[in-house]
């Protein structure tokens, strides 16, 4: 009697045949790579996927040879960092590696979704894959938020202080609420010991999950190109896209290049730049926390900036809102409304080669509000800065509100029938 799938592809003899017939890897290996088609004309924008997935390997292994030495305990976290970084074998080189991959892990996820937005990633048919991405970004920020404050040095530990704090502006819940994650009236060895938790298990886990559900969705409907157009529209007599190659191993091999030259860049920055010039490694977090002293100035990682500064920008109260409440709203908004992209797109067509110039200036006007913001919510507070962080909070949103009408009314070019 037959067992398993007929149909499915299996090796011919060997010690895979033997795998094949107890497990679909030959299967998985055509689908996903040797007969997976992407188009033959992806360029430099379509590298950040791969490199999203390079430092998210380098971050958990990092993180499981770092948790081997570190004290989750608010009396040992400070010391058994320091003890990793002078004492430990290769323990400096690892400890970089982790918080530099960090920032290199948002940069690379920003670029990836700047090329999702640049090129119509999120319509349709691949809505799922904007949403599964956006839901990694969200995971991401958790999880950078948890392992901020687990070095115990005096920016992380106020900046949690400060981010934890703005729960409680949430009207009649919100105090309970704050207590509820900190697992005490303050920041204490208790909230360290459950971040700590959630950081190195939960969020792992979550994360590695929304990846897999992500390059699931992407290979069963493929991936998108720089012109928009669907490749497997255009078939030869054996059914191959005549604009595709296979993953394997051309598109392989071309992001192998990507791959040396960010390892280039990323050792580069490890051994020569670690902190970051204070952006990656804040000074203050040289020291240890102290609840009885606070910094001068107080800013969380600067991947979250552009979102505390939208949270500061809202000075002032609105229908019977607090001020902070607001604040609250629209830092959560400005990452919400992300979630309804394809749905706000009404553009005829995906890429940004096709479509209007109003399409092309708010994308711009966008990018450039995104990175004021950041630049902005590393400083401290005037008068001016607030004014500049109100219109570019406003602009920021503005891309998205208008979207449904400036996609619709503006003219586009004619998409050709074949990848350009």
């Amino acid at each position: 009697m037959a067992v398993g799938n007929p149909n499915r592809a299996k090796a011919e003899s060997g010690i895979v045949r033997w795998i094949d017939d107890r497990f679909p890897l030959t299967q998985m290996w055509q689908d996903h790579m040797s007969k997976y088609y992407a188009s033959k004309k992806l360029n430099f924008w379509y590298v950040f996927g791969v490199l999203s997935l390079l430092v998210l390997v380098n971050q958990i292994l990092t993180g499981v040879w770092l948790t081997m030495s570190y004290v989750p305990t608010a009396e040992g976290a400070f010391a058994s960092v320091e003890y990793i970084m002078r004492d430990v074998e290769m323990g400096w080189i690892i400890r970089y590696m982790h918080s530099s991959g960090a920032s290199a892990f948002f940069i690379v996820v920003y670029l990836h979704m700047f090329r999702g937005l640049m090129y119509g990633s999120y319509q349709k048919p691949r809505e799922l894959i904007w949403l599964f991405g956006m839901a990694i970004y969200l995971a991401l920020m958790a999880e950078g938020f948890f392992g901020y404050l687990l070095p115990w040095g005096q920016m992380s530990y106020w900046g949690a202080q400060v981010i934890l704090s703005l729960a409680g502006a949430i009207p009649i819940v919100g105090e309970d609420l704050v207590q509820w994650i900190r697992g005490d009236y303050l920041i204490s060895g208790i909230t360290l010991n459950r971040f700590f938790s959630l950081h190195v298990i939960a969020l792992p886990i979550v994360i590695m999950a929304l990846v897999v559900l992500h390059i699931l969705a992407l290979h069963d409907v493929g991936s998108n190109n720089p012109d928009g157009i669907e490749i497997d529209q255009n078939k030869d007599e054996n059914g191959v896209p005549v604009d595709g190659v296979a993953f394997w191993p051309y598109h392989v091999v071309k992001d192998l290049v990507a791959v040396g030259v960010f390892l280039t860049v990323f050792c580069l920055v490890i051994f020569f730049f670690p902190e970051g010039g204070g952006y990656f490694i804040e000074k203050p977090n040289y020291e240890p926390a102290n609840s009885l002293k606070t910094p001068e100035h107080i800013a969380p990682v600067w991947y979250f900036t552009p979102y505390y500064s939208m949270l500061r920008a809202i000075t002032f109260p609105l229908f019977g809102l607090d001020a902070k409440f607001l604040g609250v709203i629209t830092m959560g908004g400005a990452i919400a409304i992300l979630f309804v992209m394809p749905w706000l797109d009404r553009s005829p067509v995906k890429s940004m080669r096709y479509k209007g110039w109003l399409s092309r200036v708010w994308l711009a006007i966008f990018v450039v509000s995104f990175i004021i913001l950041g630049y902005l919510g590393t400083l401290a507070t005037t008068e001016g800065r607030t004014q500049v962080a109100q219109l570019c909070t406003a602009l920021y949103f503005l891309y998205f509100i208008l979207m449904p009408f400036y996609t619709r009314m503006e003219a586009t070019k004619p998409v050709p029938a074949r990848v350009v």
